[in-house]
């Protein structure tokens, strides 16, 4: 090949290459595409509802009007606005939650896989916190109108320092963010994590791996 062939073709591929490492997603080709939750999921989200179906009930989510369920175990609740339950935001890649947390309540330690997300805080003080890949602790309380984000599967948590209720209000860029919470994953599993893995890991004997284990029974 000709010295002037070779150039034409390496500048040819590192263009290329430029061009596709800053491209988003193509362009959606239609103006929707509502979730059709009888089937499975593809790599990009649920197949679409026929467009003659879809009425204006499918872009509307009325689940985080009323606040959470809240638990025992942590005194907090969330409501999550994920396309299995808002077929409207389907191929949208983006997805709400609300979190309610009584006073002392803790959104436990967890990660999202496959997203990013963004906290708000509507109401009371939270003490909102992530810990980097490389053990770093950024936390803050977070007061009214205050917001935090949270970059991509770091581990997470948010607690009510203050004395009232307080509710925060996430955005996430997923449609289907995936929970992963750090203890259920370890001592709730199914099948369990083996003994000697827990031990090894936070330094606990068998007395204490089976008492926590029994919380997430």
């Amino acid at each position: 090949m000709a010295p002037a062939s070779s150039i034409l073709l390496l500048s040819t591929m590192i263009i290329a290459f430029l061009a596709s490492a800053v491209v988003s997603d193509p362009d959606p080709l239609q103006d929707f595409c509502v979730a059709d939750l009888t089937a499975s999921p593809g790599v990009n989200g649920f197949p679409c509802r026929n467009a003659s179906s879809v009425t204006v009930e499918d872009f509307i989510y009325r689940e985080m009007v009323n606040p959470a369920n809240i638990t025992a175990m942590n005194r907090a609740g969330a409501v999550f606005g994920t396309v299995l339950r808002f077929p409207g935001i389907n191929t949208l890649g983006l997805s709400m939650a609300r979190l309610d947390l009584l006073p002392e309540g803790i959104i436990a330690p967890h990660t999202h896989p496959r997203a990013t997300e963004m906290v708000y805080v509507e109401e009371g003080s939270v003490y909102a916190a992530i810990v980097t890949a490389d053990n770093r602790l950024f936390a803050q309380v977070l007061s009214r109108g205050e917001v935090m984000v949270i970059p991509r599967g770091l581990i997470h948590w948010q607690m009510n320092v203050g004395r009232n209720n307080a509710k925060v209000i996430a955005a996430l860029n997923s449609q289907l963010a995936g929970t992963q919470f750090i203890g259920r994953s370890m001592f709730g599993s199914s099948p369990q994590v083996p003994d000697e893995v827990l031990e090894k890991t936070f330094f606990i004997d068998n007395t204490t791996i089976t008492q926590v284990r029994s919380v997430f029974a």
